[in-house]
Order: structure tokens, then sequence, then C-alpha cells
């Protein structure tokens, strides 16, 4: 029998120092968490070699007693708590009193502090646990530590230590994330001796992300502040049509404390659900004040997993108050043209942002803008109808060669302007009407692009169709490209989650659908959900079932594909939750039953659509999370011409 040993401290403490110091990062966090928990407003930061060879961080806080320094070091010393009821609501960042001996058990440590009411300071030095100094030192108030040579005495951990610039990275993470939770802290950085980041610490959250992370997250979000079961959400999400590739931006706090909770990530995801496409994620800063006594922050050494007494209410602040914000403060995707994308000529070349375009191929396409090796001054537009040609010293060969009446000539005028209760897609909301000098259109219009409630919408003239899919409107100073397909898919998508029962129809000929196994499987364990849907689907017997009635705004074509389509949906995002599939179903019924690109769309079709989709300010995406609308600003539009500079 093998006999058990009480292992020495010089051995214990090194397993103990294991469960907390990881790496330099883990030293960073713990001992910037001690700074805040002191008090301190300005922070200072500054690392070598990743940090795996010095490590310096000063604080303006309270400072320790001179009576006390040397139990700082002592495992389980601690002025956080001191009765186990205290770990019932726990309000410091710290609390353990283990971080600051473990990192002593495996690097050199050299402390120099002074309290408020002190005379001087102390300078206290110790490696591997064991004491080398201790004596009296002039010093600001305040604290600094200098950590050298983490796992000098542990060369088995040294070994798993990454690369300087890796370590070097995971520092500056976990300090930038440290940073956008404390506002009210000036932060600053130093790496390899120069400067890599700082804070004002003026309490301005958007002012933090900015300067930690720059204008491409903080341009991108709009601001969250919501109350719920006495919980208080604020901070700031991205708009979804800027969500990003990884959840990498996501950033959570309780009470100031990072953490890395599966629970809130759900919520903020469900909030933008059918906003944002499928594999994209939105980026987010959110701290969650509430009672301490709800929240068990005593679960994991590193402390940045959490427990809740109850999950839902968390989950219905992140989620209402996420998607309140979203709703209320999203506006239309803008386009931006770059000073590059209409650009000087050079011979028979045009440059881009991306690539030089040669417009000289063998093989010409029709409406395919070209331009002339004689002079970089001529152009001409190919069309398969007439052919456009442009000499700048010509101007009566336009008049002559313009054979098509221009759009702009026949513009939508409006009676009166009134204003409805919403702008949240950043258009001006005024009433629209025809003039009585508009002519009326005779064209037959196709009924299953339109729908039929009408509410008010801006004043706007629909200038024309590029490509037969994006539907050009102008209103007051901008221009908004439509995709009609992606608009009238959500128009459609919101009509059925809108309808309690969906009309159907009756097929002259009923489809039969062979399936695989699984599909098979999936579809006969869904026919009452199918049926809730529009969908009247009979097992068939032999992996094939028979689809009698579909709804009504499909036209009954491709049936078998819609079958499958949802079955692989089904069988892709498997859940239990009956509103959750019934969306999927949803999604590929509104998209094969929505007008699509390419589809010829008469002039009055396009005005009355356009019509019903500005007074629907609330669509702004289509169920896969594509834009229904892309704005241009005249002021873009007008300098790359260089009207304006």
């Amino acid at each position: 029998m093998p006999k058990i040993n009480v292992l020495p401290k010089e051995v214990y403490s090194l397993i103990a120092a294991g469960e907390v110091v990881e790496r330099p990062m883990s030293i960073v966090k713990e001992m910037i968490e001690n700074s805040i928990d002191a008090g301190a407003k300005h922070i200072t930061v500054e690392i070598k070699n990743g940090g795996t060879t010095y490590i310096r961080i000063t604080d303006d806080g309270c400072g320790i007693a001179g009576e006390d320094v040397k139990k700082v070091f002592i495992s389980h010393a601690t002025s956080k708590i001191s009765t186990g009821s205290d770990l019932d609501s726990i309000a410091t960042l710290g609390f353990r009193g283990e971080a600051m001996a473990s990192i002593a058990a495996v690097a050199k440590v050299e402390l120099l502090t002074k309290a408020e009411n002190e005379e001087t300071g102390v300078r206290y030095e110790i490696a591997g646990g064991e004491e080398l100094d201790f004596s009296d030192a002039g010093c600001p108030q305040g604290t600094t530590v200098v950590v050298r040579d983490i796992f000098f005495n542990v060369p088995a951990r040294m070994k798993f230590l990454k690369k300087d610039v890796t370590e070097g990275n995971s520092v500056q993470g976990i300090v930038e994330r440290i940073a956008i939770s404390n506002p009210d802290i000036s932060f600053r950085f130093i790496r390899e001796g120069r400067q890599a980041m700082i804070t004002a610490g003026n309490g301005d959250l958007k002012s933090t992300i900015y300067s930690v992370y720059g204008s491409e997250l903080s341009e991108t979000l709009v601001p969250v502040e919501y109350f719920y079961s006495g919980m208080r959400l604020t901070g700031y999400v991205s708009r979804p049509h800027q969500s990003r590739k990884s959840r990498a931006m996501q950033f959570f706090f309780i009470n100031g404390r990072l953490v890395d909770s599966r629970l809130a990530k759900a919520a903020l995801e469900q909030a933008y659900k059918n906003l944002i496409m499928v594999g994209r994620f939105p980026a987010c800063v959110l701290n969650i004040e509430m009672d301490t006594k709800l929240v068990d922050v005593n679960v994991h050494p590193a402390k940045i997993e959490v427990r809740f007494v109850n999950e839902k209410p968390i989950f219905d602040l992140i989620y209402y108050g996420v998607k309140t914000a979203v709703e209320q403060q999203d506006t239309v995707k803008e386009g931006k043209l770059s000073d590059n994308s209409i650009s000087s000529v050079y011979g028979n070349q045009i440059k881009t942002n991306s690539s030089k375009i040669d417009f000289f191929k063998k093989e010409e396409k029709p409406n395919q803008l070209k331009f002339s090796s004689a002079s970089p001054k001529t152009w001409s537009l190919a069309s398969p109808k007439a052919q456009l040609r442009r000499e700048t010293s010509e101007e009566e060969n336009i008049k002559k060669d313009i054979k098509e009446e221009s759009v702009f000539d026949k513009p939508i005028e409006a009676k009166e302007k009134a204003e409805i209760k919403t702008e949240q897609i950043g258009i001006p909301v005024q009433n629209n009407a025809f003039s009585e000098n508009t002519q009326p259109v005779t064209e037959e219009i196709d009924s299953s692009v339109i729908v039929d409630e009408k509410d008010d919408a801006p004043v706007f003239r629909v200038v024309g169709e590029a490509f037969r899919t994006y539907i050009i409107v102008e209103i007051e100073n901008d221009l908004y490209y439509i995709d009609k397909h992606a608009a009238h898919e959500r128009m459609n998508f919101e009509k059925l989650k809108a309808e309690s029962n969906i009309s159907s129809q009756l097929l002259l000929m009923p489809v039969a659908v062979k399936l695989s196994a699984e599909e098979y499987s999936v579809i006969t364990d869904n026919i009452p959900l199918l049926s809730k849907c529009g969908f009247e689907v009979e097992d068939f017997g032999n992996l094939s079932v028979i689809v009698r009635e579909t709804p009504s705004m499909l036209d009954g074509s491709d049936i078998k594909d819609l079958i499958l389509e949802i079955a692989e949906k089904l069988l892709r995002h498997k859940t239990d939750i009956e509103p959750d599939k019934m969306d999927w179903i949803f999604h590929s019924t509104a998209c094969r039953s929505a007008v699509k690109g390419g589809d010829y769309t008469s002039e009055k079709e396009r005005e009355l659509f356009v019509e019903k989709l500005l007074s629907m300010p609330d669509i702004r995406y289509c169920p896969h999370g594509r834009p229904v609308m892309i704005k241009i600003s005249r002021y873009e539009l007008e300098k790359q011409f260089g009207r304006i500079q």
C-alpha cells in the first residue's frame, strides 16, 4: 500500500499557483483587479517580451499598510471577505486571497507601496515564495508591482508558454477588456517600450471603446439601456448589417466583472434572430448590474465563469434590452463610395479600389461602360437598343443621341406631408400621395408583389430599376437602392408570422416528394407543425410524402424543392422550440413566394411596392440577415464627381 505524504510548502504552493497563473495574461488580470478594488483611478501596465520576463503594474489606489505587506503573499489572506457568508454577496473583483501568493511562488516579485496616512512607503521583494528584502522606501500613494521571469523555478511550465508576440497579444486583450468594463478609470498600456493604448477615464463608455478598438468597432454600435426585474443592462451592441465573422467582439460584464457566459451569448444572438446572416455574429459591450446575492462568481479559479440563481430573468433582460435598442436605433445601411471608385481614365483602363478592369474584351455585355483609347475624354455606353456617345467639346451631339426620355422628367409629387411615429430606418417619414398632375398608369399589376394594407410613407420618387433587381428611389437628398427580392421576402415572412391561421390553397395535382431516410423522418415527425404553416402533407410510405395544400402566397411550382429545403433546415437546425421550427419553414416559404431578382416589374408595381415598404420602417433586413436597402447620400455622389471637395 502506498504511503500518504504531506506535501511540503514549496510543492503545494506550485500546485496552487498552477490553478491561478497559467500565463502572463493571468498575472496581469489578477493584479489589475487588485488595483481596481483598491479604488485606483489611473492604472499603468507595462510588459516586455510578452510579459514572460517583465510585468509592471502601477496604480494610485489606497495602497497597502506597511504591517500588511507580508500578508499579501500568504495564501488565502485577503481584505475582501472575512466570513463564509460574505461569499454569498461578493462585490469585489478579487476575494480568494491566493493570487499574489501564487504569483510569488513561480516568479520574482517586487512590491512598492504607500498607504494614504503613512509617511513612507515599503519595498518588498519575494522570489519563488522566499522573502528577499523588506525595507522603507520613498514613493507616492498607491502600489507598484513588478513581476520578473515567471516560471523561473518551474521549467516544465515555461516550455508551454507561446511566442512572446502571442503572449503579448493575450495580455493586451485582457487589458483592453478590463478597460472597457471600467470607463471611469484611465488605463495606459506600454508594450515593448511603446504605448499601445490609453483611455481617458472620463466615464464615457463610447469614447473608451473608441480609444481601445478604434472607429471600426465604435461606429457600428448603438446604445443599450434597459431595466428589468430589478436589474439594469447598459452598454452598446452592433447594428445588424455590421455583424462580424466571429464572437471575438462580444464582451459581457456582471457588476463590472468580465465573464464568459453561454447564457448571455445565447440571449444576445436570439435578439438578432432573422436580422443577421447565418454564420455572422453581433458585437457587444454589455454590463449587467444586479444584486450580488443572485450570482455566484466562486465557480472557477479564473473567476470568469458565473452561475445565476435564476437564468430566465437574465436571458430576458439581455434579449429584450438588445432587441429594443436595435429596433429603435438601427438605420438603413449606408453605401460608401471610395475616392477611387469613379476615377480617371488612363489609356484603355480604369482604376478601382481592388483591381484594374480591362474593358477591351472580345465579348461585350449590354449596358457596359467602355472607354475609347483615342482620348481619355471620350466615353460611350453600349446598349442593345441605342448607343450614347459624348465628346466634351460637342454638347450638341448629346441632344441628338439621347432618344429616351429621362425618368427625372416625371417626379411623384406630394399633396401633403405628415410625420408618423417612427423614423427607425433613418428616412424622413412623411405621407406620400400622387399629384393631381401625375398621369395615371394603366399597366397591369402583379398582385403578388403588392401588400394589401397602406400606411403612411415618406415622399419619394422612383428613379428606375437596375439589373431588374434593385429599385432606385430618391428621398430628399439621398438615393436608396432597394433589393426587391430581399424586401418582398421579409414582407412575406412578417405576414406569415403575423397570421394566426395561414390561408392555404388546394393543389390541382398533389405533389409526391421522395425523401432520404433522415428527411422522411423529420418531415413526418413535423406534419402537425407543417399544417400550422399552411402545408397539408401526408405520409405516402416508402420514404415519400404527398403535398396537397400549400400557403396561398406560393404559386404552386417547385413544391418538391421547397419540401426538400424545409427538411434540410429542420435537420440542420435541430431544436425542440416550435416557434424556431416555424421560422425556418417561413424562411423557405417567404423566399419562394417573393419576386425574384431579374423578374420584370412595371413602373406602377415598383411605385406601390416602394410605398408599402417605406411605410414599414421595421423592415430593414431579409430573414437571412441581408439588408433590404442601402442609402447613398447626395454628398457622397457629388464628391465623386468633383462638385464638392
